[in-house]
């Protein structure tokens, strides 16, 4: 009752619904994963918003419509539909000082060219057409020079033109609006999603009614982690409904009474609750994959109770609470043991979701284990009115006896060589796959429209970048410009579409010093420059003005970041202080890694950052360690078993381990590759397959009076597990897929030949 007063008497729970916070942490470089967060969450708290329409006008009155009603909504912040009124030359204006210090590559060489003529470059100046975009007057650029470097500026590359006030472009006979909506809160925040997403679908229905032929493209992080909300919320409907339901027709049915099943969600919820605050307190917020494993860990938790109650419905009359917990005590702290290995092990994988996921699971099992030694007898002091379901109990039977002539019989090598025989082919099929996409899918039709707004709007992939680092911003400024002639190579053999970086809008001083090197034989007489340009017919006053500012200042770091330009492009600037800086650069038009990587090897602190290879790598590395902790969990485990059972450890061990053999090989059979989750699955099922072993081994000498009960409580155990976790293979999210269907398989077969753990001897009338 404290745990849900502090779960949910002042807030809500605080579900995390970031995706990158749900991985590692992956690059060496601290300042990589600094730049990861930063470039995920420049754009984060805002909807990118297109409006497209074969009709221009149409187009353009769509946008101007969803504006409006956007900026009439609470959820926004602000919107940008229709540009503001501007004057194009306060953005010239700050670059004016700088502006013998800043010129195009191609200026740059020409002007070193014995060959080179000024008078040449006025006279096309001079017959240049009116520019559109951002331009500088003639008066303060008569040569073109600034122009022609402003013309490679970010800004003036985008395929977004203003037209009509509005930001607009024109590919494939359509046109293209684009609207930016700003959050009045977090993106991963539950209200300012719903009020968002509400807000967004009631503008647009008014938008877009009278102009049919609209459509509206959207991205943004926002979309992304709704998207992931509402799945999770299925999958915990699908998942915790669907189970609970299962799990409590099938305790009605078993013991014929609803006060076992009470008492055995009573225990269950407890050990829920209690993981739910433990991991809110350690962590202070709970991720999507661990809100939906925790749902499907009802069918795991439950197992402590199922085996005190079937021992409870097997005594009959007899029955007594603390001698009733002296005959479970054994079998549930050597099941708790092994499963919390499992989940130890999962918890050693430098992953937060995973790292939660087993918290919260060690924590929920603890607890409803230790419920069963305090909780239960209190709760089940009187014996059982009536005994499990004779059906289950004959079913069970049954099967047992099938199983264990199978076992001790003259065939049961034979059997076991038949198994092996089998597997092995669905063995020599199984591949891996490593690719982070298979852990994290977004919807595709989100993923669509965002890579149709990247090519509309001429926006990069985020995921892969460059990470330039320096002790100064000078040393900085120069290694991007390093990698920049490398990948203006790329652009020249069409192998790279374009990058965006700070060094091209704010050269290096050295590169400053030698654009002023260039052109400093043509202002050594001012009196030649000045005839030059009055004989192009410029006034010699304004000659005289334009000459005066040579050679003019350097442009510096600090000075670039106080301009109104650099607003959309500071992210890519990163000034960690103790002599700590670094330049984000960002290609596009390629994601061959292979080639993005080249193109930096050999330069010193230039490295290409991957975030998806990267995690990818990680899961790679990890996936082959986990074969080697299934190996060590396995060994420890036999060695608690030949500590408990002596020689019949093996014959214990054997069912888990051939749950998991047989769960792999029909994986490969059918051709689903391993991930590093389905072998952290694996590991669950050795924990969850060797309690029933144990429940078996340890509750057989209880119920000779009433054979098949001790595998009936098995069976129980396992077809609760496997309403809960086998539904995790139903889940929207790739990688509890991978969970249920392992988990499905493996804890299936095991349930199936646990019978095969007792000794020949076991009576077995």
């Amino acid at each position: 009752m404290l745990g849900l007063w502090l779960l949910f008497g002042n807030h809500s729970v605080p579900i995390q619904t970031d995706l990158l916070a749900m991985l590692p942490a992956t690059e060496r470089h601290p300042l990589a994963e600094a730049a990861v967060d930063r470039l995920a969450h420049a754009n984060g708290d805002r909807m990118v918003l297109v409006v497209a329409n074969a009709d221009d006008d149409a187009a353009k009155a769509s946008a101007r419509e969803l504006g409006k009603a956007l900026s009439r909504e609470h959820a926004f912040d602000a919107v940008t539909a229709e540009l503001p009124p501007f004057d194009l030359d306060q953005f010239v204006a700050p670059y004016l000082p700088y502006r013998f210090s800043l010129l195009s590559a191609a200026d740059r060489t020409a002007l070193t060219q014995p060959a080179y003529d000024p008078a040449q470059a006025l006279a096309r100046r001079l017959n240049e057409p009116f520019i559109a975009g951002i331009g500088t007057r003639l008066q303060d650029d008569p040569f073109g020079w600034l122009q022609h470097w402003l013309d490679q500026q970010p800004w003036s590359r985008s395929p977004l033109v203003p037209e009509d006030d509005l930001l607009t472009a024109h590919q494939d006979g359509l046109t293209y609006v684009m609207v930016i909506a700003s959050l009045r809160g977090s993106s991963y925040d539950d209200g300012v999603q719903r009020d968002a997403l509400g807000a967004l679908d009631r503008a647009w229905h008014e938008a877009s009614r009278d102009h049919p032929g609209s459509q509206l493209l959207r991205t943004g992080a926002v979309f992304y982690a709704a998207a992931a909300r509402a799945g999770a919320e299925r999958d915990m409907h699908v998942v915790g409904l669907t189970s609970t339901l299962g799990i409590a027709l099938l305790l009605l049915w078993t013991f014929r009474s609803p006060r076992p099943l009470l008492v055995a969600f009573l225990s269950t919820a407890v050990g829920i609750v209690s993981a739910l605050v433990a991991t809110l307190l350690l962590f202070g917020q709970i991720h999507l994959l661990t809100l939906v494993f925790g749902a499907a860990l009802l069918g795991e938790a439950v197992d402590y109770s199922i085996q005190y109650l079937c021992a409870r419905a097997n005594a009959g009359a007899t029955w007594q609470p603390q001698r009733g917990v002296q005959q479970v005590r054994p079998a549930l702290l050597l099941a708790l043991g092994t499963s919390l290995l499992g989940y130890a092990l999962l918890g050693l994988v430098p992953f937060p979701a995973l790292r939660q996921m087993a918290c919260f699971a060690m924590v929920g099992m603890t607890v409803s284990c230790l419920s069963v030694f305090w909780l239960l007898p209190v709760l089940s002091a009187a014996p059982a009115r009536r005994s499990l379901s004779p059906q289950l109990v004959k079913l069970a039977r049954g099967w047992q006896q099938h199983v264990m002539r199978l076992a001790h019989g003259r065939l049961g090598l034979a059997v076991l060589a038949l198994l092996l025989a089998i597997a092995a082919p669905g063995w020599w099929r199984v591949g891996h796959d490593d690719d982070i996409h298979l852990l994290i899918a977004p919807p595709a039709a989100l993923a669509q429209q965002e890579a149709r707004i990247r090519a509309i709007t001429g926006l990069g992939n985020g995921s892969q970048f460059y990470l330039v680092t320096g002790t100064t911003p000078e040393l900085t400024l120069q290694r991007e410009e390093a990698l920049e002639q490398r990948l203006q190579s790329l652009v020249d053999q069409r192998q790279l579409g374009g990058w965006t970086g700070v060094a091209g809008m704010v050269p290096s001083a050295q590169r400053q010093r030698a654009n002023q090197a260039a052109l400093a034989p043509w202002f050594a007489s001012g009196a030649s420059m000045e005839a030059t340009l009055v004989q192009a017919g410029i006034k010699a006053s304004v000659a005289n003005a334009y000459l005066a500012g040579w050679p003019g200042d350097v442009l510096k770091i600090d000075a670039w970041l106080s301009m109104p330009l650099s607003i959309p492009f500071r992210y890519l600037w990163m000034n960690q202080g103790d002599h700590s800086y670094a330049s984000l650069v960002l290609p596009q038009g390629q994601d061959d890694v292979a080639v993005l990587r080249a193109a930096a090897d050999g330069l010193q602190d230039v490295s290409l950052v991957d975030k998806p290879a990267s995690v990818s790598a990680l899961f790679g590395r990890y996936r082959q360690y986990a074969s080697l902790w299934l190996l060590a969990a396995l060994a420890l485990v036999g060695a608690v078993f030949t500590w408990r059972y002596g020689r019949a450890a093996p014959r214990v061990l054997a069912p888990p381990l051939l749950g998991i053999g047989l769960a792999v090989a029909a994986l490969g059979y059918a051709g689903q590759p391993l991930t590093l989750f389905h072998w952290m699955a694996l590991m669950l099922v050795l924990g969850v397959g060797a309690n029933y072993a144990v429940f078996m081994r340890e509750g057989e000498p209880h119920t000779g009076h009433l054979p098949g009960a001790s595998y009936a409580s098995v069976l129980l155990s396992a077809v609760t597990a496997l309403l809960s976790f086998g539904l995790l293979g139903l889940s929207t999210m790739p990688a509890l897929q991978h969970f249920g269907i392992t988990l499905l398989l493996g804890i299936g077969i095991t349930a199936l030949l646990a019978p095969a753990s007792l000794p020949a001897s076991e009576p077995s009338p």
